[in-house]
């Protein structure tokens, strides 16, 4: 008798084709990929690894660059000894212990169990609490932290009209007078022309089989938005699981007007760092800008 599992490998593959030739085209922002599943608890083990790897800065910079990172922003914050930090999307904490290093306490906030759990064990001794949760329905109103950061374009992933409320949470949560630092890619830099790609690869984010990864980037002119699609073959039973990612483009006006709108002002702008020596530093904007009372 024959091993079935082939014939069923072959029936699943049939149906990843069928479904990757029927999938919408060309794909709406957030309908068609709403983002990667960061509190699905296997995925955000492999992020973890991500994050954690020093070959690259994808995920999370590397530690030189982190520390310089740490620096430039507890000065741009004025954060000193005895200060108290909101973390929004904290990741691994990092950054976090980084900044407890200096004597500021930080309360940090990620959707990934696995960073969650890694960030508590890291800051363990330290003046850092991490929650784990949305920050689309966060509440730390009334906190009156002296700062916070929100990096690495985490901001842009979400619909414009959730990055609105959320700056209205981060502001409740903020003294009269405190700054926000937000990091997102910089709109004039940005790939704005359409684009496919392939690659097989065994292990790291995709899985820990072997794959094939099928990948396509579409820019929509009318919303100003990215949509990065993902489809992720297994080659060992033919599954094949698909990914979105969205990502919003705003100008440094289209920022103003959001920072001004949630209570928000005297904004600076900081494109790539104001020159800091960062791997990626030129596709990045940083605002930073002050709670009104």
């Amino acid at each position: 008798m024959s091993n079935p599992l082939p014939d069923i490998a072959a029936a699943r593959l049939a149906a990843a084709l069928q479904a990757l030739y029927d999938r919408p085209q060309p794909p709406v922002p957030w309908r068609d990929g709403e983002n990667l599943p960061w509190d699905e608890p296997a995925f955000s083990q492999r992020m973890l690894a991500e994050h954690l790897d020093q070959s690259h800065g994808a995920a999370t910079r590397r530690l030189p660059e982190l520390r310089a990172l740490v620096q430039i922003m507890a000065g741009w914050l004025d954060l000193g000894e005895g200060s108290r930090l909101f973390d929004i999307t904290c990741g691994p904490g990092l950054y976090a212990v980084g900044f407890a290093r200096r004597g500021v306490a930080v309360t940090g906030i990620d959707f990934g169990p696995a960073s969650v759990r890694y960030a508590r064990e890291l800051c363990a001794g330290w003046p850092v609490e991490i929650h784990q949760g949305d920050v689309r329905q966060m509440d730390f109103a009334g906190r009156d932290f002296d700062a916070a950061i929100y990096l690495y374009g985490q901001f842009t992933v979400l619909r414009p009209e959730e990055s609105r409320d959320v700056l209205r949470r981060i502001h409740a949560s903020l003294r009269p007078g405190a700054k926000l630092l937000l990091e997102i890619l910089d709109d004039e830099g940005i790939d704005k022309k359409d684009s496919t790609w392939w690659y097989t690869d065994q292990g790291g984010l995709w899985g820990d089989f072997p794959f094939l990864h099928l990948g396509e980037r579409r820019w929509d002119p009318e919303s100003r938005a990215i949509i990065e699609r993902f489809f992720v073959f297994n080659l060992e039973n033919g599954e094949m699981k698909a990914y979105g990612l969205s990502d919003q483009a705003y100008t440094a006006g289209m920022m103003r007007e959001m920072l001004a709108e949630a209570g928000f002002r005297n904004v600076t702008v900081h494109p790539a760092w104001d020159g800091l020596a960062l791997k990626d530093a030129p596709e990045w904007c940083v605002y930073v800008a002050e709670r009104a009372g």
